[in-house]
């Protein structure tokens, strides 16, 4: 019991520091330092983030072959390298060792469910992969698809952490109240949460694709309304380019998404007050809404924040642009989670058999 009740807990500081590794690796990405340890897993052959100029340059002559995409005169800051260095240093030697530690808690439990120790087995795996996929961003000099996939695998490992915390509050007979979801509620509206959770996924993934291919934030212009919500002056443009024009794309797979929301919100209202806790789902759903409109209102603030004096956006924007939308996904994965778990552990309502 003492096991179960260590790993529940540690299970839900692994959520909140998953949470604090993917912000640093969106920091990472607006400070340009994604290339700044040109290796893997140390940073140009030392595991210190004080490298010089001098430092650099040496090693660059010593691994021709690791050139980045910048060339060997670039040199990065100590703080990009420290960005990256922190990033690595969090995830490989902090979460990744806890994430064994809580399988090992778990496994040791013998009171432990089928549900939370596959759940630990999920978390586990998820985490070597992630680690993998570090390699390989670093390998691929940050290409557009491998940061892309690299985030997503870290949601991914996010929502294990999330699912194990709900198989051992279940365990233990914590379930919070937040998550006492209505069960005739839950089994209706299941699918449509998954759904609507692939949706925000999706819009999360081409905005991410956007902001880490090159020339893509430009594919609708710089400031004004004929960038937003207009690209190039129109509503609809003919797709020639996938990768320069990827922004457009975005913009419409989040106006698709935002439309299957608002009315997912209106008809989660009008459901909900016929159900004892339909107002938890509801909740739920509105949080995830929110969240998703707010962001829409930041892209365009990103859009218009660019400065022709600097030639740059404010960054800043981004990483929030980037928080935002994933808070948005993991709202609805975990109502996803939350109602899949009544489905499977409370009876099924004689109305829907």
């Amino acid at each position: 019991m003492l096991d179960r009740i260590s790993a529940r807990n540690l299970t839900a500081g692994l959520v909140v520091l998953t949470f604090l590794v993917i912000t640093l690796g969106g920091v990472v990405r607006i400070y340009d330092a994604g290339e700044s340890c040109p290796d893997w897993p140390a940073c140009f052959g030392d595991w210190s983030f004080d490298v010089s100029a001098e430092e650099q340059e040496a090693w660059w002559d010593a691994h021709p072959d690791e050139i980045d995409s910048r060339g060997a005169e670039h040199r990065y800051t100590t703080f990009q390298i420290f960005t990256e260095w922190s990033h690595r240093l969090l995830a490989g030697a902090l979460l990744g060792p806890l994430v064994f530690l809580n399988w090992f808690l778990i496994r040791r439990d013998e009171d432990s469910s089928r549900d939370a120790r596959f759940a630990s087995i999920i978390s586990v795996g998820l985490i070597i992969w992630q680690g993998a996929l570090g390699w390989l961003t670093v390998e691929m000099d940050n290409e557009h698809w491998s940061v892309a996939l690299h985030l997503a695998s870290g949601l991914a490992f996010e929502l294990s952490l999330i699912w194990l915390w709900l198989c051992l509050s279940r365990d233990s007979k914590e379930m919070p109240d937040w998550l006492d979801f209505d069960p005739i509620l839950a089994a209706s509206w299941h699918r449509r949460v998954a759904w609507l959770g692939l949706g925000t996924f999706t819009a999360l993934f081409a905005g991410v694709f956007v902001a880490t291919t090159p020339g893509a934030n430009f594919g609708c212009g710089l400031g004004g309304s004929d960038s937003w919500p207009l690209c190039q002056g129109e509503l609809f443009s003919k797709i020639e380019d996938l990768e320069l024009q990827s922004q457009l794309i975005h913009r419409w797979i989040v106006a698709a998404v935002q439309i299957a929301l608002l009315a997912a919100s209106w008809l989660i209202w009008k459901e909900a007050n016929e159900h004892q806790h339909g107002r938890i789902l509801r909740n739920w759903i509105w949080a995830a809404t929110g969240l998703f409109l707010a962001n829409v209102l930041i892209g365009a603030l990103y859009i218009f924040s660019w400065d022709s004096a600097s030639a740059s956006f404010e960054e800043h924007l981004s990483l929030a642009h980037l928080l935002t939308a994933s808070l948005s996904f993991l709202s609805l994965a975990t109502a996803w989670i939350g109602t899949s778990t009544v489905a499977l552990h409370e009876p099924v309502p004689e109305t829907l058999e």
